[in-house]
């Protein structure tokens, strides 16, 4: 059995890869061909984040942990991709933040040899630097006043009570 998987990079061109993969292929298998499509060398820290069609981010599904548990590394897509979870989040780079959808869109059956993953449709050039992301916080009330000036306010206070001189 094989997937067929839409990765879309998430800046304003439409720039997306379509790949087959086996379904018994590992979170780091996808990992490597989602970096080979786009020309990443594949050596920066990843994460892969549950999703919903809306691309809310749900859990993450980190291919590292510096927890005890499951490698996700060795996780097979079979057991991540299921008949009510058919979208991810793939974050790669945590220093430039590169997003991207991934979307499972068909399951088929694999031909005999041909080798996986696949490439099976590229669109569009990745641009040289990541798109800028705008956070936004749910409640902007708490941003009234600038934190940064009741902290230097209280460490002036604090320094000029000190007996260190």
């Amino acid at each position: 059995m094989i997937y067929r998987i839409r990765i879309i990079l998430d800046v304003e061109e439409d720039v997306l890869r379509d790949i087959e993969i086996e379904a018994t292929a590992t979170l780091e298998e996808l990992h490597l061909a989602i970096t080979q499509s786009f020309g990443f060398l594949g050596n920066e820290m990843a994460s892969f984040y549950e999703s919903d069609a809306s691309w809310q981010q749900g859990e993450e599904l980190p291919l590292e942990s510096m927890e005890q548990g499951p490698n996700m590394r060795e996780e097979p897509l079979n057991a991540i991709f299921t008949p009510a979870q058919h979208h991810l989040i793939y974050v790669y780079d945590f220093l430039n933040l590169w997003t991207f959808f991934v979307e499972l869109k068909e399951v088929g059956e694999a031909l005999s040899g041909m080798s996986y993953p696949n490439l099976i449709h590229s669109q569009g050039e990745v641009p040289e630097e990541a798109p800028e992301k705008l956070f936004e916080a749910e409640d902007e009330s708490h941003f009234d006043t600038d934190p940064a000036d009741e902290e230097a306010s209280d460490l002036d206070n604090d320094y000029d009570e000190s007996e260190f001189y």
